[in-house]
């Protein structure tokens, strides 16, 4: 099978034809085998038949820019139906192509900031504080001779360069595994969080292919090899890991002088998070993150030289940015095989590079704009270097196109517009040295693209139609096999096999439309207690079993795998053993939803109400601006204030938090101080197959979150599907405790049917909205709290909850700020429910989701 998708992908992008005396359609002997510049050798499964050795540049589109002839910093598009292409586009990039490209083995470098961390804190050598120390044993220390980064305050002019204001180190390298030395970068993190980690050395004569860097993060330690004989003197990726606030040897960077080869290792600064923008232009910073800002300012934060940060010499900063994404990208790969004869490069191996947009105009009939692929074959030399055709753009630019519609209506059902492939003179597609392409993704002008491009779902189906587009693409430029990295598995679920030991088990999910994506194999990764998930262990069956230890919590979850690459994971489910208990409580989570916000889409209006319901992202996104405020469909097409779309920049800047896919753990470790319960979890879709037995577990804790069959969501989500309602009915009959909680328990059960399920099983009636999220206060059981209510960059949201009304014996025991019951109590002969009409884990506080979830269980369990 894999053979005959390999020779298809081959003769659709081959067209000999075309290349007719204008050089070679492939790279053919061209190849690049040696070390990678970045692997990290603690991943658990290999990669043989991906991107593993490929070297990509890529990046979304535009950033924030300062215009000297308007004097002030502006997007370089405008802001409609909430977003602008600025924000936009690196919402697809960011979260889903990156990753995507990075677990089939490529190594990705971007020429915008990537990291939504705004917190950044740099270690250096030249600062010569506590944060950095060197250990000398056998081989010992000693200054390079070359310039290297120094941090100081404030901010940075325009044209300075950070690369070349201090000094770097270098030390012998040792074969031999021990009398090892080594440096450390020690940060004091200001608050904890995820953050980007980059690193900064030199590359000199004698540097190896292999120096060893240890990231220490939350008590995990995860191990890279470093290609040091390119890329040196500027920012260097190696990954993003959890750190905890302050300052800590858990929190902490070590580069060793361990290799395989006689040379040196160098190093010179670490840097983690992304930051804020610090390039003064016109007098100001930006006052944005790093990562809102465009390329031109990174790339001078990068070391990059004065002709690639600005080709316009300071006089115009929107080509500047236009211009340094390509320009960079050429500086680091030349002299690498694919641009032997651009000798003053940093000898980085990209073959490749993608630029990904949205702005494409507006249609007044309702219709979608759809994606347009564009190259440039038609200006300056007829190939690109080492003798490879100009016209190997184009092929790339039309396998993206014709791959996005198939995608698209495959997984949608719709027919999804596409507009051909220019071949015009676009400076992304001409600047650059290697085969290059502009995805015009959609418009995010245009509210019919918009509608599904802001639907998380649709973005994931997107970005993998581009990442397996790259895939085949590098496959057959090469003449090599390729295979498909795997979806997430599904039906997650665990169980107690001993009183000490637990089975986790999943099913793989196939895709229908790529038979090579199924796996082989599995990576289970594991957290227990405070610490942060491991490398993962990676196993051969759907199931894995591991004794815990009594009193720790722990947190799991699995990807799939094959020699293409690895999925996204599954949700993160959570266990408990209390030596001597006899009873375990389950957890389901059935809270899955990510959607787009509310959608007004009428005769006279047109856009997305963010007030209404601001959706659900997959984790945190930076891509909104503001609510809209102009929904006018007569005023479609117009600009400024008067524009259909127009809206506010209140949220400019902000990672507004979506669903992490993890609340599971927030359940556990409130039960954790509930009582002497063992503890388990399973996705409610295992549930709803009949796979869990709700009977053997003495209280099911169900996590609905805000779940909702909300009307404009691609996927459908419901609170109580048939099958679900089907199992807790069963469960509450057999004598069962159920505790419940989610946004909208009684609003998404609307017909007569499902109202009287709820009036009859879980003792609640529905009320109306609360739409009082201002008022975030809750009070009943003895105490007085906050609860997540708007948009925020700490927890997703309950948005306009529902009032709930207590029926058949059932009473209130929680109300809103207005006095509406936001929580009723049941106890009666033949079962008990507890239903909380907002997420358990939308309490703001720990201590008080402890101290609730202890009240909570001592009731339903009639304990003193």
């Amino acid at each position: 099978m894999k053979k005959k998708v390999l020779c298809t992908a081959l003769a659709v992008l081959s067209f000999p034809s075309i290349y007719a005396q204008t050089g070679k359609s492939t790279w053919g002997k061209t190849n690049y085998e040696d070390a990678p510049w970045v692997k990290n050798v603690s991943r658990p499964n290999e990669i043989t038949e991906g991107l593993q050795n490929r070297h990509l540049s890529l990046w979304s589109s535009h950033g924030r820019y300062y215009d000297a002839r308007k004097g002030g910093w502006r997007w370089q598009r405008p802001i409609l139906f909430g977003t602008a292409e600025d924000l936009y586009t690196q919402t697809i990039v960011l979260p889903y192509l990156i990753p995507m490209l990075e677990h089939a083995g490529a190594v990705v470098y971007t020429p915008r900031e990537r990291d939504w961390q705004k917190n950044e804190v740099i270690v250096d050598n030249d600062s010569r504080s506590g944060c950095y120390k060197e250990e000398s044993l056998k081989k010992k220390w000693a200054d390079t001779s070359l310039p290297g980064f120094a941090q100081h305050y404030g901010s940075y002019n325009d044209g300075e360069n950070p690369f070349t204001a201090g000094t770097a180190r270098k030390v012998k390298t040792r074969k031999r595994n021990s009398k090892i030395s080594s440096a450390v970068y020690q940060p004091t993190i200001p608050e904890s969080g995820r953050y980007a980690v980059y690193v900064s050395y030199q590359t000199q004569k004698k540097s190896v292919d292999d120096a060893e860097y240890i990231v220490f993060h939350k008590g995990q330690e995860t191990h890279f090899r470093v290609n040091q004989r390119m890329g040196g003197g500027t920012w260097v990726y190696l990954g993003t890991f959890d750190f905890d606030k302050g300052n800590s040897i858990n929190n902490a960077v070590v580069l060793t002088n361990h290799s395989s080869h006689r040379g040196i290792v160098t190093t010179d600064a670490v840097r983690f998070g992304g930051g804020m923008g610090n390039i003064v232009r016109g007098g100001s910073v930006s006052g944005l993150p790093r990562f809102l800002e465009g390329a031109r300012y990174a790339v001078q934060w990068a070391g990059a030289p004065w002709s690639v940060v600005s080709k316009s010499n300071g006089s115009n900063d929107y080509n500047d940015d236009i211009n340094s994404r390509s320009l960079m990208t050429n500086w680091l790969a030349g002299g690498s095989c694919y641009l032997p004869d651009k000798k003053d490069g940093k000898k980085v191996p990209i073959e490749l590079a993608l630029a990904i947009h949205s702005d494409a105009g507006v249609k007044t009939d309702g219709s979608f704009i759809g994606t347009l692929g564009i190259c440039t074959t038609q200006q300056g030399n007829s190939t690109l270097s080492d003798g490879l055709s100009r016209k190997a753009s184009r092929v790339f630019a039309e396998q993206l196109v014709a791959n996005a519609k198939k995608d698209i209506d495959r997984a949608f059902s719709v027919n999804w517009t596409t507009r051909s492939v220019w071949d015009r003179n676009y400076s992304e597609t001409r600047i650059p040295e290697v085969p290059s392409a502009i995805i015009e993704t959609l418009s995010h002008q245009n509210f019919p693209d918009i509608r599904l491009g802001q639907d998380p779902n649709f973005k994931f189906v997107l970005a993998r139609s581009i990442y397996k587009t790259i895939l085949k693409y590098e496959a057959s430029m090469h003449g090599k096999r390729y295979t498909v990295q795997p979806l997430a598995p599904y039906n997650f679920k665990m169980d107690y096999i001993s009183p000490r030991k637990i089975r986790l088990q999943w099913k793989a999910t196939p895709d229908t439309g790529e038979p090579t994506a199924m796996p082989i194999s599995y990576n289970v990764y594991a957290a227990v207690g405070g610490e942060g998930f491991d490398n993962g262990v990676n196993v051969r069956n759907p199931y894995y079993e591991t004794e815990l230890q009594p009193g720790l919590v722990y947190h799991f979850k699995v990807t799939a795998c094959n020699s293409g690459g690895e999925s996204f994971p599954t949700e993160t489910l959570s266990a408990l053993r209390h030596d001597g208990a006899s009873k375990t409580i389950l957890i389901v989570n059935a809270f899955h939803r990510l959607s787009s916000p509310s959608v007004i889409n009428t005769d006279t209006e047109q856009g997305f109400d963010l007030e209404a319901d601001p959706g659900l992202s997959y984790g945190p996104v930076a891509g909104w601006a503001g609510r809209q405020a102009n929904f006018n469909k007569s005023q479609m097409g117009k600009e400024g204030p008067d524009a259909l779309g127009f809206g506010g920049e209140e949220l400019v800047g902000k990672v507004i938090a979506g669903n992490d896919c993890n609340y599971v753990k927030e359940h556990a470790e409130a039960l954790r101080h509930a009582g002497k319960y063992n503890i388990i979890s399973c996705d409610s879709k295992a549930v709803e197959y009949g796979e869990v037995d709700l009977s053997r577990y003495v209280l099911v804790d169900l996590l609905l979150g805000n779940e909702k069959d909300d009307g404009h969501s691609l996927y459908y989500y419901k609170t109580f599907s048939p099958a679900l309602r089907q199992q807790i009915t069963k469960y509450l009959n057999g004598h069962g405790k159920l505790l419940v909680s989610g946004s909208y328990l009684a609003s998404d059960m609307q017909g007569s049917d499902e109202q009287a399920w709820l009036k009859n099983n879980l003792r609640i009636l529905f009320d109306g909205s609360n739409a009082d999220n201002y008022n975030p206060t809750v009070s009943g059981m003895g105490m007085s709290f906050d609860v997540y209510r708007t948009i925020n960059e700490q927890h997703y949201g309950a948005y306009t909850p529902d009032n709930i009304l207590p029926a058949d014996g059932a009473f209130s025991v929680l109300t809103y700020a207005d006095g509406h019951t936001s929580a009723i109590a049941y106890k009666g002969t033949d079962n008990c429910v507890f239903a909380l009409s907002f997420p358990f884990e939308c309490i703001k506080d720990a201590p008080t989701r402890n101290r609730m979830m202890r009240g909570i269980i001592h009731y339903m369990m009639n304990e003193q």
